[in-house]
């Protein structure tokens, strides 16, 4: 197993402190302050948006802009430091700290939104159209879309206040549940981190895979009644939110936040569930180079090494390929790219304590974004630190162009060009290989990409819609009822190609399914956006360049139907999700030529 110091990535942690200023707790304790004294200075516009002009309101809009900033900055800062070390009890005491102070601060500024959505249509759309406006017009309609949802002011604040010993309280301890998951590999390879141990499920060894797989399920097993618990509390919470806000799905919520309609998300998820054929025909020409007849849930991330070697990657290399490849399409994000590694805007190593996973965090304008990832050396990893960074690039844009109400997009867009940054880096390697078996390995591993951020994510996304509804229909779910929603979404998705004995309690280390509900088919979305983005520059050249970089330095300023069309992309074209999944189906044919060529024994020849 690589380690961090063989791999050269032990000493690659971020550097945040320009977020603050000033020492860390100091410069945390300024920014919070600012805001709650500009809050209450705040209060001054109380009662009073309806009588205000469109350049009075610019400006008003421009006050609670600065209180934004200061509290994304604090809590940026806070739980990046959370991040690092969950189990540290002076990190856990500043995150919730933090957060009662934020939400302390964001209920003294709760009558804007109350009052925004209480203006007629025609006084907020002669807002809306005005010039003194536009640099947030979007965000302002998109406050106004959830008015039907909104509560009474005081209900509002109770239910901020509520939240920090909430759900804000029970997704904390389910961080640090699963932070705290040990592994025991056995032998030599002794314990490791959850994250780790999911990374040997890579290795060309099958033995060592079904080995660190049953290690896993065991690994899994303290705490799952805990973790099954906070699921069934967050489920509950949710369930009562939505009846209050009388939205009319578990989903609902999300959608909105997504600027998708209901009928959209639908449309996607019975458009990828339609072509789960893709990821049987693919398992089963897995299995066949495997020399399998079946495979089990622990060869599903297997890399092939079918005449090639399959030696961790240094972060040094990994480095110069994202960067390099990045730079093959713009030499500007590139650029952007490279600051990352220069500036120490990057938390890499993969140590004990650390959240699993990987993440951007954004920031505020005027600042930079941070990339968090746990690097252990795998192919899938150097693909991770490309989809991270394009995330990166994107928030580097969006922060440079746009205000802090705007900076972020919805999730449906925001996959984009973190999945884009994925495809130009595995594009560049392909293109570079000549040798027909590492081509192989090579399509494998994009199919396998495919197959995890596509198909996978909307079998989960399906599982998390049976616990919700469940959950509403016949109260809380025990383990082994949580353990057969997965079971059952998961052989929806494999069908007989894959054997999953064993794996029913591998939903709960999935943060997504805790920390944000439905997430999860925003990976679909993006990816078939992104696929159809990439699909648009080969078709047109560096002439496309201008107009990707001028989608990501959109940010959230317009829907994502208007930040597709940037890109000459149609979200409103049923056929668009098709086109989308036949350009994987391609990747599947020519996996399964190379194959016929490279293993005709195996594969066969018709």
């Amino acid at each position: 197993m690589a380690t961090s110091d063989s791999l050269g990535v032990a000493a690659v942690r971020w550097n945040h402190r320009a977020l603050v200023e000033t020492s860390e707790a100091s410069g945390v304790e300024a920014l919070l302050d600012r805001a709650d004294h500009l809050a209450l200075q705040f209060q001054r516009y109380r009662s009073k948006i309806a009588s205000l002009g469109a350049l009075e309101l610019s400006v008003m809009l421009r006050e609670l802009a600065d209180i934004v900033e200061c509290l994304e900055r604090a809590g940026a800062a806070v739980y990046m430091d959370f991040a690092v070390d969950v189990s540290n009890p002076v990190a856990g005491a500043a995150m919730a700290k933090l957060q009662e102070r934020a939400t302390a601060t964001s209920n003294q500024l709760l009558f804007f939104d109350l009052e925004w959505a209480a203006l007629s249509d025609d006084a907020a759309e002669n807002h809306l159209s005005s010039t003194e406006l536009s640099w947030c017009a979007h965000w302002l309609r998109v406050k106004r879309s959830g008015r039907p949802y909104l509560l009474s002011e005081q209900e509002e604040k109770v239910a901020a206040e509520k939240n920090v010993t909430g759900v804000a309280a029970w997704t904390r301890l389910f961080d640090e549940q699963t932070a705290s998951i040990t592994v025991d590999l056995g032998g030599d390879r002794g314990s490791t981190s959850l994250e780790v141990a999911l990374s040997e499920l890579q290795s060309s060894d099958r033995l060592k895979r079904l080995a660190t797989a049953e290690a896993i399920t065991t690994g899994l097993g303290p705490g799952l009644r805990t973790r099954a618990y906070i699921y069934n509390v967050l489920l509950s919470d949710k369930s009562i939110d939505d009846r209050l806000r009388t939205y009319d799905t578990w989903s609902s919520s999300r959608n909105l936040a997504n600027q998708a309609s209901n009928e959209s998300v639908t449309a996607l998820v019975e458009a990828v569930v339609g072509r789960y054929d893709l990821v049987r025909r693919w398992y089963a020409l897995k299995a066949k180079l495997l020399g399998l007849d079946r495979l089990h849930f622990a060869d599903r991330n297997a890399t092939l090494t079918i005449g090639a070697d399959n030696e961790p990657v240094p972060w040094s290399e990994a480095k110069s390929l994202v960067v390099d490849s990045f730079t093959s399409f713009s030499p500007r994000i590139g650029s952007m790219a490279l600051e990352f590694f220069d500036r120490n805007w990057i938390d890499a190593p993969a140590v004990s304590g650390k959240q699993g996973g990987a993440f951007c965090m954004p920031t505020v304008p005027g600042t930079n974004p941070y990339v968090f990832v746990n690097y252990t050396g795998t192919r899938n990893d150097v693909l991770t630190l490309a989809h991270e960074l394009g995330h990166g690039v994107h928030f580097q844009f969006s922060q440079g162009a746009q205000p802090v109400f705007q900076t972020q997009m919805p999730l449906t867009v925001a996959e984009t060009a973190s999945v884009f940054g994925e495809t130009v880096t595995f594009s560049r390697i392909l293109q570079s290989t000549t040798d027909p078996a590492v081509r192989l390995n090579l399509l494998a591993s994009s199919l396998d990409a495919a197959v995890v951020t596509v198909f996978r994510q909307v079998s989960m996304f399906r599982f998390e819609d049976a616990c919700h509804n469940a959950r509403r229909a016949t109260g809380e779910l025990s383990v082994e009822a949580i353990n057969e929603h997965w079971l059952s979404a998961q052989r929806e998705l494999f069908g007989d190609t894959v054997d999953v004995t064993g794996y029913e309690s591998w939903w709960s280390y999935v943060g997504h399914f805790v920390h944000v509900p439905g997430y999860v088919y925003a990976y679909a979305f993006g990816q078939l956006l992104a696929t159809s983005v990439f699909e648009r520059f080969l078709e047109s050249g560096p002439s496309f360049v201008p107009k990707y970089e001028a989608m990501l330095a959109a940010g959230g300023s317009r829907s994502p139907e208007a930040l597709a069309a940037m890109v000459n992309c149609d979200l409103r074209d049923p056929a668009f999700w098709s086109n989308g999944l036949s350009l994987i189906e391609r990747t599947l044919n020519e996996a399964e030529a190379v194959a016929r060529l490279v293993v005709p024994d195996l594969v066969g020849r018709n």
